[in-house]
């Protein structure tokens, strides 16, 4: 691993400063890292200015990302972050050094440390010796105009070699491919057969608008189509099918094919919540347009979904830390 100890355990804000493209998720924000031992929290020193490239360099293992809520108090889905990293580990009977509890506790404290900012937050459980990593850095937001006009997207033929397993071995392996975020580029789809499974951090989504007849005077039925087999299955992802349900669209898994014709498209991750995409490839999606033309437009489905997502997020995230009794 390329880290140095720090000693002195209180000190716990080492940070470097990001650099590269302002357009890019997140960076320009400091970078906080510490290895978590069951008598606390230990600074590590590491060149590396981004979450990727921290990750690079530490032991191969399993690990998470997400951001926090309420003051650096709560998140959406933690249980289901956690089970990422401990219900892998107990399947290779492997012990991690420090327990669930434990964890909780010290990612608060780090959140505390990035108030009044949310927290964006990576955790890492390597797998030869379950040593425990957390990266942090104050969050910030994506800005409104990419909800509001959407953004556009590649495709790679590329798919994860375990996808129900997030370990850090697939950083490493799509580099080439995160390179590509850049110059207007937002993500990038990792695709198989001609067939779109999901984006390289994220989950993808289509929607259709499917009317039965053009004699049937009724609104047309709505589908949402994602793929649910060779994808890692993202806990917004989860948040979002139980809402689309609820908003009355039609769930269709499969993955869709790239030449498909949706009318409309977009992605989700923890981090970002549901960001519209309104072309892949330079292909238009639906009402959407090319990089070059200067408008641009979101289907009123995306905009439906992202508010109530908005609703579900500030109704059912949970504490960092549980309360006793």
């Amino acid at each position: 691993m390329l880290v140095r100890y720090v000693k002195d355990e209180r000190n716990i804000n080492f940070a470097w400063p990001s650099c590269g493209p302002s357009h890019k998720y997140n960076e320009g924000m400091t970078l906080t890292t510490v290895q978590v031992r069951p008598n606390g929290i230990f600074p590590l020193q590491n060149p590396a200015s981004s979450f990727d490239g921290v990750t690079a360099s530490l032991d191969p293992g399993f690990y998470t990302t997400f951001s926090t809520l309420a003051q650096g108090t709560k998140v959406l889905g933690l249980q289901a972050h956690l089970d990422r990293l401990y219900l892998p580990a107990r399947e290779l009977k492997l012990k991690p050094v420090v327990e669930e509890t434990a964890l909780r506790q010290r990612i608060a404290e780090l959140a505390l440390k990035n108030l009044p900012r949310e927290s964006r937050v990576r955790l890492i459980l390597a797998k030869e010796h379950g040593e425990m990593f957390i990266l942090s850095q104050p969050f910030t937001p994506l800005a409104k105009e990419v909800y509001e006009n959407g953004v556009h997207v590649v495709t790679s033929t590329m798919e994860r070699s375990d996808p129900r397993t997030k370990g850090t071995d697939f950083i490493t392996k799509s580099a080439e491919q995160r390179k590509l975020v850049d110059g207007g580029i937002f993500e990038v789809l990792l695709t198989h057969n001609g067939k779109i499974l999901e984006g390289m951090t994220s989950n993808f989504y289509a929607v259709e608008y499917v009317v039965a007849s053009r004699q049937a005077k009724q609104a047309p039925v709505v589908k949402l189509i994602t793929a649910r087999s060779g994808i890692l299955l993202g806990v917004t992802r989860r948040a979002v099918l139980r809402i689309a349900r609820g908003q009355g669209l039609s769930i269709e898994y499969r993955p869709p094919l790239i030449n498909e014709k949706f009318d409309e498209a977009f992605l989700t991750s923890s981090s970002r919540g549901i960001v519209p995409i309104v072309s892949i490839d330079d292909v238009p999606v639906g009402e959407g347009r090319r990089r070059a033309e200067p408008v641009e437009a979101v289907g009123a489905w995306t905009k439906t979904l992202s508010q109530a997502y908005q609703a579900y997020v500030q109704e059912r995230s949970e504490r960092i830390v549980q309360e006793s009794g």
